[in-house]
């Protein structure tokens, strides 16, 4: 596969993966229970521990939603940590973002018994009844982000691994306020749909801007789909010609906003966002809007979830959700920090970029 064609694959993927965060249901979760949530950090293993569960012979299926180069990398994560533990991997699967594929996926991979089963859930509701059934026959669950109606933790559900929401949140708050030397007018453009992931890390993030009090959010504006991102930036920055700075929830939704300040001759003012995208990132290279996003760490969440997997098998109990930490990514530590979420080398389009 080309270079270009790899990248257009990913931004498709990312899309695809973005579309769950506006299309999911919405989930009934105790927010303390995110607050108090356990770090990946703290999730150990002894050796005695590691040598029962060698001893066991496990056996491990990952039932994904989709394909990326941040699924891959949760999966080579996975991967590690299970190999380590002497876990063979039978499958992994690749939904396509599609909800019937992910039960079919299920349903074979149920056939081949694994001990246990790594997955995020395309759509909880459709693909539930086939989760029951894998856990039914004896596979310990391990969930990515999404939690699952009804289920209950340590009895149908390991754990779930995810972000810290709230702590992505206010360092993207920090990240602002540095970038306009904690004085200023900004824009906020949130995600105005009913997903407990972004809607937390929106709100952490206005609520410790607050903090900073020469900074005023002078227009702020919800978006549910993508595309409306753009208008919303014009249309900001146009009633609003002061604004020194925009947060956008995610990096794809920030490409339109991005695109508007450069139609709009806007290159002094910064755009803070959250995930690593590649398009944004050559932007921060080459000095334009993009001031800095927050990354978590992909890798680190699949090791994690299979070290939580794993761990059930000898009845070890985890805290309803366990977050993995994040960085601040600003051109200056652009290389380390995607080497720290994804373990690979910065790809050639974005070390060119920063070699300019």
């Amino acid at each position: 596969m080309s270079f270009l064609r790899f990248f257009l694959q990913y931004f498709k993927n990312f899309i695809c993966f973005v579309s769950i965060l506006v299309l999911a249901p919405s989930f009934a979760v105790d927010i303390q229970s995110i607050k108090d949530a356990a770090k990946s950090s703290d999730i150990v293993l002894s050796k005695i521990e590691i040598q029962k569960i060698q001893e066991k012979s496990l056996t491990a299926a990952l039932v994904w939603h989709g394909s990326s180069p941040w699924v891959s990398s949760v999966t080579q994560g996975a991967k590690a940590e299970f190999e380590k533990l002497g876990v063979n991997v039978l499958a992994v699967t690749d939904a396509q973002f599609d909800p019937a594929k992910q039960v079919s996926d299920l349903e074979n991979v149920t056939a081949l018994t694994p001990d246990i089963i790594l997955s995020l859930s395309v759509d909880s509701v459709s693909t539930k009844l086939s989760y029951e059934k894998a856990i039914s026959n004896g596979a310990q669950l391990v969930l990515l982000s999404n939690p699952i109606p009804g289920f209950q933790l340590g009895k149908d559900y390991v754990g779930i691994v995810t972000d810290d929401m709230f702590g992505m949140g206010k360092a993207a708050a920090e990240l602002l306020a540095e970038s306009i030397n904690n004085t200023g007018n900004v824009g906020m453009i949130f995600h105005d749909a009913k997903y407990f992931i972004t809607n937390n890390r929106d709100h952490a993030f206005e609520e410790s801007l607050a903090k900073f009090g020469n900074i005023q959010i002078r227009a702020k504006k919800g978006f549910v789909k993508e595309h409306e991102t753009s208008g919303i930036a014009a249309a900001m920055v146009l009633q609003n010609p002061d604004l020194q700075a925009i947060y956008v929830s995610w990096d794809a939704a920030a490409e339109g906003v991005i695109e508007s300040l450069r139609s709009l001759g806007r290159s002094d003012i910064k755009v803070i966002t959250h995930d690593l995208g590649v398009n944004n990132l050559v932007d921060m290279a080459m000095d334009g809007n993009l001031y800095g996003t927050i990354s978590d760490r992909p890798y680190d969440i699949g090791k994690t979830m299979a070290r939580l997997g794993a761990g059930a098998t000898l009845g070890l109990k985890a805290s309803a959700f366990t977050v993995v930490p994040f960085d601040k990514v600003k051109k200056n530590n652009m290389k380390e920090m995607w080497a720290k979420a994804f373990k690979a080398k910065l790809p050639k389009m974005l070390d060119l970029a920063l070699k300019q």
